[in-house]
């Protein structure tokens, strides 16, 4: 899940990326840069990205919603001349960096153009060009990639539903192991490339490699932000350990020791996703008796009223709305892509727009009428709102205090999809509200997705810096993906896997250098604007059961965090709404405080961990 138009900063591998004056840089070979030259630099810098933003945006748009040779063909290019420029610019940046005189604002703003490149380019002639054909190549190749099931093809939104409803551990493995063979094999000459230009291009900013780039972009030094995140994990990894033992278990007694064992890793394929990042699916196999049936469904709940794609929408306008906010646009209803074509290849995974940087949002999904879209609306449009809410700032500052915020935002306001919520908008009748002896059943299924998530959101980018680094080198890629996953989520593929693979290719963000950490800190900083949010609200009862819809008071303390964009360090930020400029996993551990000793008693005597 992702979002666009923000200064084209971070879009995927800068395949609609602004352009860059083709003039020559504003101080000469022999007298030292001035500050009020920074400052013109940086003018045009923004003048130049919001007049080419418009045009990028689009050909990124068509080519998302329309693909075909001739639309991979404009984004490569356009892609092309962004990255090439915007790696130009970012060297000038750096050339006015030390300028006497500076402002905090303008040493800001120059840091940002700096490091904020997704994949740079060298300045060698052709190179920014092969940068972006490997680039657009990986992401067409993942977005027309099909698996099988009883060998028949079966395409990406598709077989990531099947993985969610199917119960035969044969056909599970069939799926898994045809999508990462059909999809993600064939990216690894590509991206061992593709990650060569890079690290030349990062090397030429006066940075190691571009693992280091990715983690300067958090207003700390990289090495303090790799210990900051580790820390995090550390502070939730006890919870994590007691569901993984949990649901091993469960998922022993409902397939015996010839598929899951009783002890050590979990199968990947047994847990309703393709990558095994959020097991919210199998939450049938996991339930406890008797607190584990919470009651309803929300997908059942959904199709019983009658939803379609177009009311799931209005739905997550309407959270936002009762918050205080202003309707969405009507050209969002007239431009959003929401369910997939019949007649043409598009790139369904969820992503939010703003395509002129003002009013023209829109998002692109391939709607299904269950649960787990219902949710995404509702994460998509929190970008939206977020877009909006900071779109009168300099164009440099129009993003999320950090990605992890933008992530956030939808995911916070999705944590108060309660009961009581449900109730208010329709879709649950109050009688059928449970009561408090379902909480664990509550809290379980929650944890199937906040929780079982958090060490693959840490992984996917520790990975890349691994690779990036040299640490891991192309020849170890699929052993080297395969103990991370082991370390960090206790997993093991059904099948031996070798050199021949690259299964990290077929998640979408690896195939497309999207960073993930992003979605690690969302996942914490969720539970710490829920908390705040609920607090504000003045909400008295279980944590876990706090809904703050209808409430202004949140809406108008969320959007002034909202609106202060990218303008200040991300401490500043998180401050202005939760009251603290720290990170932490503590908010999270207190939302399943109910839960983990819950899940410690039924472990007693079990084996804990792998």
């Amino acid at each position: 899940m992702i979002r666009t138009g923000i200064s084209m900063l971070a879009l995927v591998s800068f395949l609609a990326a602004p352009a860059v004056s083709q003039t020559a840089p504003a101080t000469s070979a022999t007298s030292a840069p001035t500050a009020a030259e920074a400052q013109a630099f940086i003018d045009r810098v923004q003048k130049e990205y919001t007049e080419f933003n418009l045009i990028s945006q689009r050909v990124a748009w068509i080519n998302a919603t329309y693909i075909t040779d001739d639309t991979d063909a404009l984004a490569a290019e356009y892609g092309a001349r962004g990255t090439e420029m915007a790696v130009r610019y970012a060297i000038e940046a750096a050339k006015y960096q030390n300028a006497p005189g500076l402002t905090p604002e303008q040493k800001r703003q120059l840091t940002m153009l700096r490091s904020a490149i997704t994949l740079p380019a060298p300045t060698t002639p052709g190179a920014a060009q092969q940068l972006s054909d490997i680039s657009t190549r990986l992401g067409s190749m993942y977005a027309k990639g099909k698996g099988t099931l009883n060998g028949k093809p079966i395409n990406g939104s598709d077989i990531e539903a099947a993985m969610g409803e199917n119960r035969n551990p044969a056909e599970l493995k069939e799926m898994w192991v045809s999508w990462n063979d059909n999809v993600g094999a064939p990216m690894r000459g590509d991206y061992a490339k593709m990650t060569g230009i890079a690290n030349q291009g990062a090397t030429e900013l006066g940075f190691p490699d571009t693992g280091t780039m990715w983690r300067s972009g958090y207003d700390m030094p990289p090495e303090e932000f790799a210990k900051l995140t580790d820390k995090l994990w550390a502070d939730v990894k006890p919870l994590y350990v007691a569901l993984h033992t949990y649901v091993r278990r469960k998922l022993n007694e409902k397939y015996g020791d010839a598929v899951q064992s009783k002890t050590g890793p979990i199968r990947a394929d047994l847990l309703g996703n393709m990558w095994a990042q959020e097991w919210g699916n199998i939450y049938d196999v996991v339930a406890p008796a008797g607190a584990g049936d919470v009651g309803y469904d929300v997908g059942e709940l959904l199709k019983a009223k009658s939803y379609d794609w177009k009311k799931m929408v209005q739905t997550g306008e309407g959270f936002y709305s009762s918050l205080g906010f202003t309707p969405l646009p009507e050209s969002f209803w007239q431009r959003s892509l929401f369910l997939k074509p019949a007649d043409r290849e598009v790139l369904c995974h969820a992503s939010a727009w703003d395509v002129d940087e003002k009013d023209d949002l829109r998002i692109k999904m391939c709607i299904k009428v269950n649960s787990d879209d219902f949710v995404t609306i509702h994460h998509e449009l929190g970008h939206n709102y977020y877009q909006r809410a900071y779109k009168d700032l300099p164009q440099l500052y129009r993003n999320g205090a950090n990605d992890g915020f933008h992530e956030a935002i939808g995911d916070f306001v999705a944590l108060s999809i309660t009961p009581e919520y449900l109730v208010q908008i329709g879709l649950l009748d109050k009688s059928a509200v449970p009561g408090a002896d379902k909480d664990t059943g509550l809290l379980l299924r929650q944890a199937m997705d906040k929780v079982a998530f958090l060490p693959f959101g840490l992984l996917v980018d520790k990975y890349r810096w691994q690779i990036f680094s040299g640490e891991i080198k192309p020849d170890g890629y699929q052993a080297g993906w395969d103990k991370l996953r082991l370390q960090y989520q206790g997993l093991t593929p059904p099948v031996a896997r070798d050199e021949t693979r690259f299964d990290a290719g077929g998640k979408y963000h690896v195939a497309g250098s999207v960073s993930y950490t992003r979605y690690f800190l969302a996942r914490l900083l969720q539970f710490q604007f829920y908390k705040a949010a609920c607090d504000q609200a003045g909400w008295k009862g279980p944590l876990h059961r706090c809904s703050f819809y209808g409430n202004k008071e949140v809406g108008a303390r969320l959007n002034k965090m909202l609106e202060m964009g990218a303008s200040k360090p991300w401490p500043d930020a998180l401050q202005a709404f939760t009251g603290t400029r720290e990170i932490s996993g503590k908010p999270m551990m207190e939302y399943f405080a109910p839960l983990k000793k819950w899940l410690d008693a039924q472990n007693k005597g079990q084996p804990q961990g792998w």
